[in-house]
């Protein structure tokens, strides 16, 4: 699993960061899943290996144009490259209605069809190789978290169950390593329980905009990173609570609070510049989190891109 962010600012792009957009690559093959399509989104893809032709999935977090302007664009795009398979869109109501409207008043239509999906429903979408949970969270407009979790972690055979209840080594040992339920003797067998993990799941949660980290405990359970906003740093803590954001100690506080291996802030005010020697800076919001949090910490940069390998270790690819 990677992590590859297309935006980190708030609100407007800057000279050096885009909004809202983040890649979620699956850990073999082309597969990829986009999270949140801020305007010009689609411009920082082709700066990347992605294609829209193996985009698994879209997800919107909320309705604000930050997070969704560069949705029509990119699918037009999608459309002209030569994309025919469906695609899975996971939104609130309000996308689709603006999505459909968007269509019919300036003509677009796809060759591919849309398979769109409530958030507001809080869902649960199984993909081939991808688990996603949907969770609630606490913004001006109705914004949601997304969990993906891997879903056919390498397993081995439990010989010895399977000696235990007879099952003779052959054609039926290979179906149940393959995940196909069996009957044997007249008896029914699931191949969950003959199967042992190599490796626990790897699961990454990605918040869109939110007020209250503590409504991702739950979320957060078993995760190895959690991606979430960081508009502001303390010192403008008012100003995040009016308009329904988090800054920097919050987060931070609430990932300390559920032994969170590893934190990735982004989202980040225009008011905080890239220059550290700056003020105010990013660094501002690196040094407030770092004061409350002692896991991994990470803050997002265009382009940055993040790898979780088979053990859980999550570590920046360099160089990228």
């Amino acid at each position: 699993m990677n992590i590859l962010f297309l935006g980190t600012s708030a609100g407007v792009p800057t000279k050096q960061r885009n909004v809202a957009g983040v890649a979620l690559l699956e850990s073999k093959g082309k597969g990829w899943y986009l999270i949140d399509c801020g305007e010009g989104t689609q411009h920082q893809v082709l700066h990347t290996k992605l294609s829209l032709n193996s985009l698994k999935a879209i997800l919107i977090t909320h309705v604000h144009g930050d997070h969704c302007y560069g949705l029509p664009g990119l699918l037009a795009s999608a459309a002209m490259n030569g994309r025919e398979a469906p695609l899975t869109i996971v939104a609130p109501a309000g996308i689709k209605a603006w999505l459909d409207a968007t269509c019919e008043a300036t003509q677009l239509s796809l060759p591919f069809a849309l398979e769109f999906v409530c958030s507001d429903d809080l869902p649960s979408v199984e993909f081939e190789r991808i688990a996603v949970t949907t969770h609630k969270l606490s913004h001006r407009a109705p914004s949601y978290a997304y969990g993906f979790t891997e879903r056919k972690v390498e397993s081995a055979l439990d010989v010895d169950k399977l000696a235990q209840k007879g099952i003779p080594r052959g054609p039926l040992w290979g179906q149940l390593k393959q995940g196909v339920d069996i009957e044997f003797a007249g008896e029914q067998f699931k191949s969950r329980d003959f199967l042992i993990s190599k490796h626990n799941p790897r699961k990454v949660v990605i918040a869109g905009d939110n007020d209250l980290p503590d409504l991702l405990s739950e979320a957060c359970a078993g995760a190895q990173v959690l991606v979430h906003e960081a508009t502001y740093t303390e010192a403008m803590a008012e100003r995040a609570g009016d308009v329904g954001h988090s800054y920097a100690r919050q987060v931070a506080t609430f990932g300390e609070s559920v032994a969170l291996p590893n934190l990735v802030l982004t989202h980040f005010s225009p008011r905080y510049q890239l220059n550290a020697h700056a003020s105010p800076s990013i660094e501002d919001i690196r040094k407030e989190a770092q004061s409350v949090y002692s896991g991994s910490l990470y803050l997002a940069r265009d382009f940055s891109e993040y790898t979780l390998d088979k053990a859980g270790h999550f570590a920046e690819i360099e160089g990228e």
